[in-house]
C-alpha cells in the first residue's frame, strides 16, 4: 500500500456541499452516473488520480471507511481515473474523503490549480445555432434569442464543481452542457444576458480561490 501511495497522484479533490438541482440531474443521466445516481441536495465528491487505475485503490479506501456513501461515477481513461461519490449525509463524505488522502498520503493542497482558458457570453443566439447546439448537448437545451455562457478550463472535472456553483448562485439559467472529463473541461450555460455573466463570474471566482499546485 506504501508504494501504491506514493506512486499515485492526486490531481483532483473536490467536495461539493449540495448538488444543485440540474447539475444533479445531469450527474444522474445513464452516460454520467453509471452506478449509484445523486440527488438534488446531496453532498459529493469528485476525485482524479493518476495512474488510471488507481482509482480502484481511491474506491476501495472510500467504500471500507463509509459503507454509506453511493459511488456514481467510477470511470478510467487514457491516464487518468475518476470517482465522484455522494451521500445525503455531508459528514459521511467528509470521512471517506479523509479515507481517501490517509491512504494515499496525501492532501488537498496537493492537487491541481485549475485555470480558466477560456470564458466568452454570446448573446441573442441564433435559431440555427440552438439546433445544433442542442443536437450535441448532454442536459437542458438552449432557446433562440437567449444568451450563452461558454468557458474551457484545465484539469476538465473542474467543470462539474463550476457548473454546481454557478447554478447555486443564478439558479434561472439553464445548464446546457457539461464535459468534465478529457483534456480539458467545458461549460454551457443559457439564460438572459445579465443571468449568463453572473454565473461566469461566479466560475471565474470560484477557481481563482482553489488552492493547489500549478497544472
Amino acid at each position: 500500500m506504501t508504494v501504491v501511495a506514493s506512486r499515485t497522484e492526486l490531481r483532483v479533490y473536490l467536495p461539493i456541499a449540495s448538488l444543485q438541482r440540474q447539475f444533479a440531474a445531469y450527474l444522474g443521466t445513464p452516460t454520467r452516473a453509471r452506478g449509484y445516481p445523486p440527488a438534488e441536495g446531496d453532498s459529493a465528491l469528485i476525485v482524479e488520480v493518476a495512474p488510471g487505475l488507481a482509482i480502484e485503490r481511491v474506491t476501495d479506501l472510500a467504500l471500507r471507511a463509509e459503507p454509506g456513501v453511493e459511488p456514481g461515477i467510477l470511470f478510467v481513461e487514457r491516464q487518468f481515473g475518476v470517482l465522484e461519490i455522494h451521500s445525503r449525509d455531508q459528514a459521511e463524505v467528509s470521512r471517506a474523503g479523509a479515507a481517501i488522502l490517509s491512504g494515499l498520503r496525501r492532501a488537498p493542497a496537493d492537487q491541481l490549480r485549475p485555470r480558466l482558458l477560456y470564458s466568452d457570453v454570446i448573446e441573442d443566439i441564433t435559431d440555427q445555432q440552438a439546433v445544433i447546439i442542442n443536437r450535441s448537448r448532454q442536459a437542458s437545451m438552449i432557446l433562440p434569442g437567449q444568451s450563452l455562457l461558454v468557458c474551457e478550463m484545465v484539469p476538465a472535472l473542474f467543470a462539474g464543481v463550476a457548473a454546481n456553483q454557478a447554478e447555486q448562485a443564478v439558479p434561472g439559467n439553464t445548464l446546457v452542457d457539461v464535459t468534465m472529463i478529457g483534456a480539458s473541461g467545458r461549460i454551457y450555460i443559457a439564460g438572459p444576458t445579465d443571468g449568463v455573466t453572473r454565473a461566469g463570474a461566479e466560475i471565474a471566482r470560484l477557481l481563482a480561490g482553489i488552492e493547489g499546485r500549478e497544472p
